[in-house]
């Protein structure tokens, strides 16, 4: 298998790739620069091989076309929001047959507020530049570049995965099960404007003086006994 993370040279893609290469799966990054891509690959590549003593998955660099080429059936898109639309309309024909997994989310002029777009969160509006041919999953949107890139750590949160095709939600489940966290079904796409939401309100209590922690996650309880 392998995953194509297009904005992976950025904070969390590069986190991304870290953790989805120490499940064993191999992963390409994909930028506008192919050349940044691979020389932030041979990077991480490189922290991975002192870090670790089993064999991680593979982590190349590669234009963002020839990144979605590579994917077998997932693409990661973690672009900032501003190039959300636009990557989208880039490499749409290369996405037939593939999962898009977005998980941008649309923050205002400051990090601590939403500014939802009108189809509603990123994710729909991701569909709706896409169509409903292509399955589009909404997932990762509170988890933060830290934790990803905090390899001596767990993923200290759960995942929401929320989108319109079931089974490419399973899909996107089980690999997150891969990296050794709980994923859960949050419903239709519509239900990412909640889960989309969410970032802001964890941005503000993450960076208050008056919050005794920081970099912390949304997690989902069972009742206790």
């Amino acid at each position: 298998m392998t995953i194509a993370i297009l904005g992976g040279t950025g904070p969390q893609g590069r986190g991304l790739a870290l953790r989805i290469a120490m499940a064993g799966i191999d992963v390409v990054l994909g930028s506008r620069d192919a050349a940044r891509a691979q020389k932030i690959a041979q990077e991480l590549s490189d922290q991975l091989s002192n870090k670790l003593t089993k064999s991680p998955g593979k982590i190349n660099g590669l234009d963002n076309d020839d990144a979605v080429a590579a994917a077998s059936d997932i693409v990661i898109l973690s672009v900032p929001y501003s190039a959300h639309d636009s990557t989208l309309l880039a490499i749409k024909e290369q996405l037939n047959g593939k999962i898009l997994v977005d998980i941008v989310v649309p923050l205002g002029p400051k990090p601590t507020m939403i500014d939802m777009p009108i189809e509603g969160s990123a994710t729909e509006a991701a569909q709706a530049i896409l169509g409903d041919d292509i399955p589009v999953v909404g997932a990762l949107h509170n988890v933060s570049a830290h934790t990803l890139n905090s390899l001596e750590n767990p993923i200290n949160c759960d995942i929401l995965v929320c989108g319109n095709d079931l089974e490419a939600k399973k899909k996107v489940i089980s690999l997150m099960t891969e990296l050794d966290v709980n994923a859960y079904n949050a419903g239709p796409a519509v239900n990412a404007r909640c889960i989309e939401a969410i970032t802001p309100i964890l941005i503000r209590l993450n960076i208050s003086k008056a919050v005794p922690f920081t970099h912390a996650g949304l997690k989902i309880w069972a009742p206790s006994t």
